[in-house]
């Protein structure tokens, strides 16, 4: 059994300086705002887990659905012997993939990619155990900024998976799918998962569930800024909020002040007033459409050469090639 390897390039350093950053950046901008990557401690890691697991998160069983019912013509149509997951988290629905591409006798690493190294760690020690011959390679990185550290290899398959796509706003999506381009060789493919524009009686309760679950989730990373930086939010004094824009066709995840509240925040020397119904953005999440997803991957040099969806038609996986 080989043992995986490390490479890190955000410690413990690196994380508390982005983190700092961030904060600065969102609780003083006019319209506050924190990235959601802050959800994902030990906890939130642990929390999005059971999200997964709710009936009403479509997302999930929709794309593993889809990766069942195709990963044997995945295997065949990229032929990987590296596969590469950004965002990994713990690698659940990956294994559709793996179990795929080592039956097509092709596979000989995976590269997860992950600011997690809690869920990367435990995600390799059972990958390892489980694919005794696999390389596991774990990246220690963010994949708007650590890209470039992707190893090399011919016949790499990028995946990207989960809708995780839907957190970033259009420039910044034209941006990421540059990125990814840029580190491939032609001919070499990128799987991407992309939620799809439904009903709003579909998508809310998505992210509003009646267990209250994605309520905490959201939270958290006020825990995240109580624990790292001495912050001092009121849990309780934040309501979770999640609004459908049908404009822009995104989910907005949004935690407010259900009374007017001074929080101090020692790690970045900041104090903070939040009036009573003033909100923070913590997540967008876009849904797509098939014109749009075709076009955003032409515009970023690649060729949409497959595209799958579940029976209900909720959620895409698209295999796309770099030309």
């Amino acid at each position: 059994m080989n043992a995986p390897a490390l490479e890190v390039h955000m410690d413990a350093d690196d994380l508390a300086r982005t983190l700092r950053a961030d904060v600065i950046a969102g609780l003083t901008a006019d319209s506050k705002w924190l990235p959601p990557k802050w959800f994902y401690d030990a906890r939130g890691s642990e929390l999005f887990e059971k999200i997964t697991e709710l009936d009403e998160y479509y997302p999930t069983r929709s794309e593993r659905q889809i990766l069942h019912d195709h990963a044997a013509e995945i295997a065949s149509h990229t032929r990987a012997r590296s596969l590469l997951e950004l965002g990994s988290g713990y690698s659940t629905k990956t294994r559709l993939l793996l179990d795929a591409l080592t039956a097509a006798g092709t596979l000989e690493t995976f590269v997860p990619m992950d600011v997690s190294p809690t869920a990367l760690s435990a995600a390799a020690t059972r990958i390892t155990a489980d694919y005794p011959g696999l390389r596991v390679h774990n990246i220690v990185g963010d994949f708007a900024r650590h890209l470039k550290h992707l190893p090399d290899g011919g016949d790499r398959l990028v995946a990207f998976l989960g809708g995780t796509i839907g957190n970033l706003v259009p420039e910044e999506r034209a941006q990421f799918l540059a990125d990814v381009r840029s580190v491939l060789d032609p001919g070499e493919h990128l799987l991407l998962g992309t939620d799809l524009v439904k009903s709003p009686r579909v998508v809310v309760p998505a992210y509003d569930d009646a267990d209250g679950v994605t309520a905490d989730f959201n939270r958290n990373v006020l825990r995240v800024l109580n624990s790292s930086l001495d912050a001092d939010f009121d849990l309780d004094g934040f309501a979770h909020v999640a609004l459908w824009d049908a404009d822009r066709e995104w989910i907005e995840m949004r935690l407010r002040a259900r009374w007017p509240m001074r929080v101090t925040i020692p790690g970045v020397g900041l104090v903070v007033d939040f009036a009573a119904g003033e909100e923070v953005r913590t997540e967008v999440s876009a849904k797509f459409r098939r014109d749009g997803v075709d076009r955003e991957l032409d515009d970023a040099g690649f060729a949409l050469d497959h595209w799958w969806t579940d029976r209900d038609g909720l959620f895409a996986v698209s295999l796309a090639r770099a030309v």
